[in-house]
Parts: structure tokens; sequence; C-alpha cells
């Protein structure tokens, strides 16, 4: 997958519901930009079919939000104050202070 465009990304499960475990980390995308792969799992474009989801695991069928991260952190639909949002060790440093404006923490 070298050369192809990458990007950190807010990543969130809604297969159960409206709110799900949800992510910050590194994707890569596909040559077309209809697919991307993250954490060995290929997610496709759903095309407006969602409810709230944007794109499926190719292999499970289950619906995921995607989207870029937003600088002020409200990354979620639906806000959960019990619901964290993890964010992937390899990117941590380039979220906060590029992202997020927070400087390396």
């Amino acid at each position: 997958m070298s050369g192809k465009k990458t990007r950190i990304m807010y990543i969130e499960d809604k297969s159960a519901g409206l709110n799900g475990p949800a992510r910050i980390g590194r994707v890569t995308f596909s040559k077309s930009g209809q697919s991307i792969h993250y954490g060995g799992r290929l997610f496709q474009r759903l095309g407006g079919d969602g409810f709230k989801a944007n794109y499926y695991d190719a292999e499970t069928g289950d619906h995921y939000w995607i989207s870029g991260p937003r600088k002020d952190g409200r990354d979620r639909l639906y806000p959960s104050s019990s619901m964290a949002v993890e964010i992937d060790a390899d990117v941590q440093n380039e979220y906060w202070s590029e992202i997020r404006g927070c400087g390396a923490r």
C-alpha cells in the first residue's frame, strides 16, 4: 500500500446504533478514493444508502461513519459523555499538534 494517500480520520462503528465505539487513526485510501483501508479492514462507500453512516466493512457489512477529525474534537454526530474516542498511538502527536492545534502530547 506504499505510495497511496493516507490521512488521519475519525472512525465510528454504527452497527449497534447511533453511538458506537470510535477512534482516531490513519487510514489509507484506494486509488479511486472509493474505499478505505484501516486496521486490516476494507471499508467501502455506502453511496448515500446508509443511515448516519457513509462506509461499510466489506467483510462484515457493518456500517461506519468515517470522516476527517474536527479541530474542536466534536466528531460524534450524537455526543456521548460516556463513550471515549480512542486515539491510535502512532498518530497522537500529529493529531494533537496539527489537527487540534494543542501541541504534541
